[in-house]
């Protein structure tokens, strides 16, 4: 027996004054509003009503319980209001975790946008470009750029990431243009620390040669010290497109063996779980996937 449904059944008997007037009431039947209250009296092992043909009344036992159970069949019912609230107005803090490059480029005016849309939605962007454990650190969103492994968390595609080889037009004059990824065995490489490396294309098959030989000049945990580190002729860096496309449009970088451009990744948003996923994060999502277009505004201003 659910002890919540019996305790209704109880209140309603006593607020109806019968049992008959009770099931219409809760729409119950009469026999089940019955079964209820007298169970609830077994488990508590008090008589909680007088009943006689005419009428029910309260013991002195029912009384105190009566007082109770409607304070605390209120408060539930003010819980469940609020709950309720919450998934159709959605409200609270949206804790999110995002890579530091991608969130100071692309995600300051979509937050902006979504809280006018939702403005009792607070948003927590933390900026952090290692890869947060969503759980123990209480976040409800992770924004991940790459190729997601299997895992228990859910992965929405937001949109594709293009990843490009770029250089200065100084450093290409200076040290020539290749043509073939076996020419970049010559060139100075910069590194980001975080890139994983796709062994089934050839411009990684360099890169992984290089990142263990001396060739590596520049190493770095952000991808915009490296594309400012190339647009001033430090040598060849392999960057994602959402970063480099104004220098590609400038012309202060060049894109080179454009026919050996690795497969693009994906931008996703990470969450926990998928039942009852709170509105607020519901709507985050679905905002986000439409926001920045296909293809991404980003690559509209460079050739694919």
């Amino acid at each position: 027996m659910d002890r919540i449904d019996a305790m209704r059944a109880f209140v309603a008997v006593v607020a109806e004054g019968s049992f008959s007037n009770a099931s219409s009431a809760i729409q119950l039947s009469p026999q089940l509003v019955s079964k209820y209250v007298s169970k609830l009296e077994e488990q508590l092992d008090v008589r909680l009503l007088h009943r006689t043909t005419r009428k029910v009344s309260l013991t002195e036992a029912g009384t105190h319980y009566y007082q109770h159970a409607q304070q605390i069949l209120l408060s539930i019912d003010q819980m469940d209001s609020q709950l309720s609230g919450l998934q159709q107005n959605p409200k609270g803090t949206l804790r999110i975790s995002a890579p530091v490059s991608f969130a100071l480029k692309h995600m300051a005016k979509l937050v902006a946008k979504f809280q006018l849309l939702y403005p009792l939605v607070n948003i927590d962007l933390q900026l952090n470009d290692r890869k947060v454990d969503i759980v123990d650190e209480g976040f409800d969103i992770a924004i991940r750029i790459g190729q997601l492994k299997s895992s228990s968390l859910i992965a929405k595609h937001i949109a594709p990431i293009r990843v490009i080889l770029c250089a200065s037009p100084e450093y290409l004059k200076q040290y020539g243009t290749p043509t073939h990824p076996e020419d970049l065995k010559t060139h100075r490489y910069l590194h980001y620390s975080y890139m994983e490396i796709d062994a089934n294309n050839e411009v990684f098959k360099w890169l992984k040669a290089q990142n263990s030989g001396q060739s590596s000049e520049l190493r770095s945990n952000n991808g915009d010290v490296l594309v400012e580190a190339a647009i001033a002729g430090a040598g060849i860096v392999l960057q994602p497109t959402f970063i480099a496309s104004k220098a590609l449009q400038s012309g202060e970088l060049i894109q080179i063996l454009p026919e050996f451009e690795p497969e693009s990744i994906g931008l996703y948003a990470v969450y926990a779980h998928r039942k009852l996923l709170p509105n607020k994060v519901r709507c985050f999502i679905d905002f986000m996937e439409g926001y920045y277009g296909t293809p991404p505004y980003w690559d509209q201003t460079i050739s694919q």
